[in-house]
């Protein structure tokens, strides 16, 4: 089946353009609804980030280490790369005695406003710790110092990538369809997004057992703390916002989106063939406001799909629309 129409842009009363995609809502043990292909193969980017984290809590090293929820949250973040994330993955990194030298994710220029801002005036440089990935691989140095495993930990053949592609083989019920090199130079397994959606269901429909508990944990955390998850102005701090905590949501690079309902024990997946994160974003307040998790007057539903286009000049001037039969 190829992918299935999703969202579509419209101008003059004539549609411009159209995204195409794949979307699945998953219980856990079937697929619940599904567009598109649902044996599609991506690879999810950091939409996965709350597995990766799997290893870390369940091999007791967050404990060991006193993380607390904060530290959970920026575990599983795409950050923004403020000040407010910047400092907190510096203190976790120091309170293991260890340094942003240790951190094996490279460098960008952050993605918030305010401290890009102050980098230019200060004639200062992006450190490790604004990449939007510093929290994710701060858990994975929380790991290694408590296995006591090398320092080159985002090698493919490393104890720690072992666990990772151990939780990923349980939690999506998939053996990995091939490797890549995520952005920040950690491995990213491939797979369904039936599978995805199926581990994503699996975290909100949690065992009672260490794994379960585990689960649990992180998905408090991204509830709890969803400026540190993304930031000011991003759509995964801005759904859960508006969500008050009962849903947990993740995006990925390359119009990859998931979300984790407890209250209705489902996971959801979304992929645009094109990566246009628009289209992601919109296809993921869609599916929200389907399940009934999300109102469909809320602001943050008009900011991502149904408030008109603006120009330059703030002319009405486009308009994004939900395709035919999505959702139904």
């Amino acid at each position: 089946m190829p992918a299935a129409e999703l969202i579509e842009l419209w101008r003059g009363g004539l549609r411009e353009g159209v995204h195409r995609g794949h979307a699945v809502i998953h219980d856990g043990r079937d697929v619940v609804a599904a567009w598109g292909e649902p044996d599609a193969v991506i690879f999810p980017r950091s939409s996965c980030k709350m597995i990766q984290a799997l290893p870390m809590l369940e091999s007791g090293a967050a404990d060991a280490a006193g993380l607390g929820v904060e530290q959970l949250a920026l575990s599983c973040a795409s950050h923004n790369g403020a000040a407010r994330h910047v400092e907190r993955v510096g203190e976790w990194l120091d309170g293991m005695g260890l340094g942003e030298a240790d951190l094996r994710c490279g460098c960008h220029k952050p993605w918030d406003r305010e401290e890009a801002k102050r980098l230019t005036c200060s004639d200062a440089v992006p450190s490790q710790l604004h990449n939007n990935c510093s929290g994710k691989h701060a858990g994975f140095l929380s790991w290694v110092r408590h296995a006591g495993a090398g320092a080159e930990y985002v090698e493919l053949d490393h104890p720690l990538q072992t666990a990772i592609r151990q939780a990923t083989d349980d939690v999506t019920q998939e053996e990995p369809a091939g490797v890549g090199i995520d952005g920040c130079s950690a491995p990213n397994f491939a797979g369904s997004i039936t599978g995805l959606a199926r581990a994503m269901a699996a975290f909100a429909q949690p065992s009672g057992d260490g794994r379960g508990r585990a689960m649990t944990r992180l998905v408090e955390a991204m509830t709890t703390y969803p400026e540190l998850v993304a930031g000011e102005g991003r759509a995964c701090t801005e759904l859960m916002r508006a969500m008050e905590g009962r849903v947990a949501v993740k995006t990925g690079a390359e119009a990859v989106f998931i979300a984790i309902i407890p209250e209705r024990k489902l996971g959801v997946a979304v992929k645009i063939e094109d990566g246009g994160t628009r289209a992601s974003e919109a296809a993921i307040a869609a599916l929200l406001v389907h399940l009934g998790v999300l109102d469909r007057a809320h602001p943050v539903v008009g900011k991502l799909l149904s408030d008109p286009m603006k120009n330059w000049r703030g002319l009405e001037v486009g308009e994004l629309r939900l395709a035919s039969g999505f959702p139904v």
